[in-house]
C-alpha cells in the first residue's frame, strides 16, 4: 500500500471507507474492496485486511465514528454510532466537509459545472485563532466594525468560533476593563485587518460551554437581553417541506399539519438574524406567536411596503 499512499491523502481513503459503509449500512469485506476496485482512489490495489483494521482504528480517533463488524453471518462491517453522523458537532462537520472535498476531487472532468459558495472570511485567521484557543493564548487584532469609521486595536482572549452564512466569527472576551466588564463580543473574522499572537494566556471558565452559549439562538446574534420565547410559526404547506428538512432550531417541533399550511414551535430567543430569517420566507411563513414578534415583524413589512408602493 506505501506506494499507493503516494501523493494522495490517507484522509481521503478513510472518508471513502466511512461514506461507502454508511451509504450501504451494512457490507462485507469482499464488497467493500469490489466497490474500492471500482474506485479511481484504489489505483488498482486493494486494501488490505490488516490496513482495513488500522483504518477503523483512525477513523474512531479522528471522527468518532465507530466501524464494527456484526461478528455473524456475513461478518458485514457497519457505523455503530451512525447517529451521530448527523449531529451538527465538529466532527460530523468535518466529515461532511471532507465527503464534499472528496467528490469535488474526483470530479475535475465536470468542475466547470459545480458552483460553490464562496466564505469570505476565515482563510487567513480562522488558524491563528484556532490555535491560540489551544493554548488559551491572548491574541491582539486589528478590528474594523461596520459600525466605526476606523479600526481598533485590542487584545481578546478567544473563547470559540462559529461559521454562519458563510462567515466565521469568533467569540471573545475583550481584556480592556470597560468592554471585559460587559461580557463576551461576537466578532466577526472578515473585519479583522490583522492579528497577532501575544505571550499572555487566561483561564478558561469551567463552566463554559460554546454549544450551550448558542443554544437559545438561531444564528450568530448572541443578546443575551432578548429573553427565550416558545415562537409559532404558521408555513405554507409547499415551504414547510424545506423547514422540516433543515430546521431552523434544535427545538423545532410540529404541532399541525394539513394540505394548505403546517404550524411550526420552536423555543428560542427571537433576536434580529432570527427576525431576517421569518423575512427571507416571504409570504409563506407568518408569525402567529408571541404577539410582540408578531408586530415586529408586521412593522417591518409594512416599512418595506412604504418603499416599494409608489
Amino acid at each position: 500500500m506505501a506506494e499507493n499512499d503516494r501523493g494522495q491523502s490517507l484522509i481521503t481513503k478513510y472518508v471513502w471507507v466511512i461514506d461507502t459503509i454508511h451509504r450501504r449500512q451494512k457490507i462485507s469485506f469482499k464488497k467493500l474492496n469490489e466497490l474500492w476496485l471500482r474506485d479511481d482512489i484504489s489505483r488498482g490495489v486493494e486494501i488490505p485486511k490488516r490496513t482495513f483494521d488500522n483504518w477503523r482504528y483512525v477513523i474512531w480517533d479522528m471522527f468518532g465514528i465507530n466501524i464494527v463488524n456484526e461478528n455473524r453471518g456475513e461478518y458485514r462491517y457497519y457505523i455503530e454510532n451512525v447517529e451521530d453522523i448527523s449531529k451538527n458537532g465538529m466532527r460530523s462537520w468535518l466529515f461532511n466537509t471532507f465527503c464534499v472535498s472528496n467528490a469535488l476531487a474526483n470530479s475535475q472532468t465536470v468542475k466547470d459545472r459545480i458552483l460553490l459558495e464562496y466564505v469570505p472570511s476565515g482563510q487567513q485567521y480562522l488558524q491563528p485563532i484556532v490555535e491560540a484557543m489551544k493554548e488559551n493564548r491572548v491574541i491582539n487584532i486589528t478590528y474594523h466594525s461596520y459600525w466605526k469609521d476606523e479600526a481598533n486595536n485590542f487584545d481578546v482572549q478567544p473563547y470559540c468560533v462559529k461559521l454562519f452564512r458563510q462567515r466565521w466569527y469568533m467569540v471573545g472576551l475583550n481584556t480592556n476593563a470597560y468592554y471585559h466588564e460587559k461580557g463576551l463580543r461576537i466578532y466577526s473574522l472578515d473585519r479583522i485587518h490583522d492579528l497577532q499572537s501575544t505571550d499572555e494566556t487566561f483561564q478558561m471558565p469551567k463552566d463554559w460551554d460554546a454549544k450551550e452559549f448558542f443554544d437559545d439562538f438561531f444564528g450568530i446574534i448572541a443578546d443575551q437581553r432578548v429573553e427565550p420565547e416558545t415562537v409559532k410559526l404558521k408555513v405554507s404547506a409547499g415551504q414547510a417541506n424545506y423547514i422540516r428538512d433543515l430546521k431552523l432550531h434544535e427545538t423545532q417541533d410540529e404541532i399541525e399539519r394539513n394540505e394548505e399550511y403546517c404550524i411550526f414551535s420552536c423555543r428560542l430567543r427571537p433576536t434580529f438574524d432570527f427576525m431576517q430569517e421569518i423575512l427571507r420566507n416571504g409570504e409563506d411563513m407568518e408569525v402567529l406567536e408571541p404577539l410582540w414578534l408578531r408586530q415586529e415583524i408586521a412593522g417591518m413589512v409594512k416599512r418595506m411596503w412604504n418603499k416599494y408602493k409608489k
